[in-house]
């Protein structure tokens, strides 16, 4: 055999692999989600969006007090998120080229998003949970917050730098300060891609379930006192799928199928605004 068949023969082979291992992983991926769209239409009624959930042993119920809980916690997370990470990285991106100070938050920004969430949720715990003596809802958006920073901290600083210097150089030639030029110009020319990355970040602490964990914990019935514990998704599903109670588990299945909608439709979003944005 010469060595064209030889690497006509390895790349058959090549594509083979990659092709059966790219099946294997498409039916896995379809059966999680016939399972979880058959479970999870299967709980979705009225009462699931109307009434809280059911003590152990009731039957019926529903999710309204979690879903209005992670609203809560999650939409909190997002307003403190959004505006330190893009700012930060407007910094990073615009001020930072060579300062020492920028290096270290460029390093602890890369640890932040490789940490655990779980340990994320133990630091919060001891800095605000222990220390204030009670789980709350005002924890949980903490600890998510914490998470959700570095993603957009990342994507702000990667648009920016994409951005080519002669924008900026036509923006000083006018006589704009640098302030402007990082926010009415730059910013605004890579917007899409700063709001892709914080829908991609609240998609990501969406569904996170051992922050909350130690945090916000959990609350059977509704409230809306963020200083208090509160009902949540992630949990309510942690605890519910491990239950005895057929209602409970039924409830999970639901609570789990609205979570993978809400995400799946939160990168629907970023990338339908990334693809209007560049094809303009």
């Amino acid at each position: 055999m010469n060595l064209y068949s030889r690497r006509i023969l390895t790349n058959r082979i090549g594509v083979a692999l990659s092709m059966t291992a790219m099946a294997f992983g498409l039916l896995a991926l379809l059966w999680i989600l016939w399972t979880l769209f058959y479970n999870g239409f299967a709980a979705l009624s009225l009462d699931f969006f109307t009434r809280d959930t059911p003590a152990p042993g009731t039957e019926g119920g529903g999710l309204r007090n979690a879903i209005v809980g992670s609203l809560m916690i999650v939409g909190v997370s997002a307003l403190v998120s959004t505006p330190i990470g893009i700012l930060a990285g407007i910094y990073l991106a615009e001020f930072g080229a060579t300062s020492k100070f920028a290096a270290v938050t460029r390093f602890v920004t890369d640890v932040m998003l490789s940490a655990p969430s779980i340990v994320v949720g133990l630091f919060v715990y001891a800095l605000a949970v222990a220390t204030l003596g009670g789980f709350s809802g005002w924890a949980g958006s903490l600890a998510l917050s914490l998470i959700a920073i570095p993603v957009v901290v990342r994507t702000t600083e990667n648009m920016l730098l994409l951005v080519p210097n002669s924008l900026r150089e036509a923006a000083f030639a006018v006589g704009a300060p640098r302030w402007q030029v990082s926010l009415k110009v730059t910013l605004r020319a890579v917007s899409s891609g700063v709001v892709t990355g914080i829908l991609l970040a609240i998609a990501r602490v969406t569904g996170e379930t051992a922050p909350l964990l130690f945090t916000a914990l959990n609350n059977q019935f509704y409230s809306t006192d963020m200083s208090e514990p509160m009902g949540n998704l992630p949990v309510v599903i942690f605890q519910f799928a491990m239950s005895p109670y057929d209602n409970w588990v039924k409830l999970a299945w639901g609570g789990a199928l609205l979570i993978a909608l809400m995400v799946l439709a939160i990168n629907i979003i970023a990338r339908a605004i990334f693809r209007k944005k560049s094809s303009v």
